[in-house]
């Protein structure tokens, strides 16, 4: 009798469609499988932000104990969740290929309106860098509210600042159908969510734009899978639905991260793309408050581009990096 493989996820409508999809895969590789529902940390604190939280894995964390523990064989995870350290005896077995990598604006009225206060608000910013903001017509006419955007993420909450100064930033948590509909139930202008994340339970409002300007965070849009150090079954068993091009990008953005020490309460964006055979990477760092950020690119033959993430790194934190870095680790203190 073959070994059934227990797959440990959370128990979110995103997170059991991804260890589905796993089981699917599993399944075409001719292994017996189950699911195994394991609630995570992040899932029980639903109002604290998750930058205030400020520890790493805090939803990958429960999943790890179970691994650790036997009660699961395997664990699937949204990348973007993953701290860069894997915990003591868990080992990277399985990258699936990566969905839509970017952040999605979910906006609430009519969109040219919508569009009008961000490009009359942005416009104000870039032509007029000493005036205040909050004067900017888009935002003050009138008894007009500051424009306001939900989102717990403080990258998110970092580079939308820095574009949009004078916005207002609310915090938002839980899965993304409970997110979803706090956006109906407040008074916000909208909320930002991962586009894979809705787009793969097939929840993307049509009332949404994606933010080509704001870059994701590390892995997202990527499904990692993991299993114990010396399991040698399950680690073949997922090895051949790895996908080579995403774990590449995917290292790339991680190790960018790393190097920068930064975690879910450093506010760093990073991207790796592969066109051709060429590797484009795209990443930033900024202050929560959005008032400085730095950032790089680079593009590189994919062949020679396996430390490309942790030379940005370096490279950044020769200019403005190391000071924004600096301040982050003083504010901590």
């Amino acid at each position: 009798m073959q070994k059934l493989i227990r797959i440990g996820t959370r128990e979110s409508q995103l997170a059991v469609w991804q260890a589905t999809q796993v089981r699917e895969l599993m399944k075409e590789g001719g292994y017996t499988t189950e699911l195994v529902f394991i609630q995570s940390d992040g899932d029980i604190d639903l109002k604290t932000p998750l930058y205030e939280i400020g520890v790493q894995g805090v939803f990958t964390r429960s999943l790890d104990s179970a691994l650790l523990s036997n009660k699961i064989d395997i664990a699937v995870h949204s990348l973007k969740d993953v701290p860069t350290q894997l915990a003591d005896g868990i080992i990277q077995a399985s990258v699936l290929p990566r969905a839509n990598p970017r952040d999605l604006l979910v906006y609430k009225g009519d969109w040219t309106l919508v569009r009008e206060q961000l490009s009359l608000s942005h416009s104000s910013l870039v032509a007029n860098p000493g005036v205040a903001i909050e004067k900017s017509p888009a935002l003050s006419s009138g008894s007009r509210l500051p424009f306001c955007i939900a989102t717990s993420s403080i990258r998110r909450k970092a580079q939308w600042l820095h574009r949009y100064p004078s916005h207002r930033i609310e915090n938002l948590r839980g899965n993304v159908n409970t997110r979803l509909r706090k956006v109906d139930e407040n008074d916000w202008n909208g909320a930002i969510f991962a586009a894979a994340g809705l787009e793969r339970i097939n929840l993307r409002p049509v009332n949404s734009v994606e933010l080509d300007w704001m870059l994701p965070a590390p892995g997202q849009g990527a499904i990692m899978v993991v299993c114990r150090q010396d399991d040698n079954f399950c680690y073949e068993a997922c090895q051949h639905f790895n996908n080579t091009q995403t774990a590449l990008c995917t290292k790339i953005e991680r190790d960018f991260l790393r190097t920068l020490m930064g975690g879910c309460s450093t506010p760093i964006g990073a991207l790796a793309e592969i066109e051709s055979d060429e590797l484009y990477f795209r990443g930033n760092i900024l202050l929560p408050d959005g008032s400085r950020k730095a950032s790089i690119e680079k593009v590189l033959p994919v062949d020679q581009s396996l430390q490309a993430g942790k030379t940005a790194a370096e490279e950044l934190l020769l200019t403005e990096g190391r000071e924004i870095l600096d301040n982050l680790h003083h504010a901590r203190q």
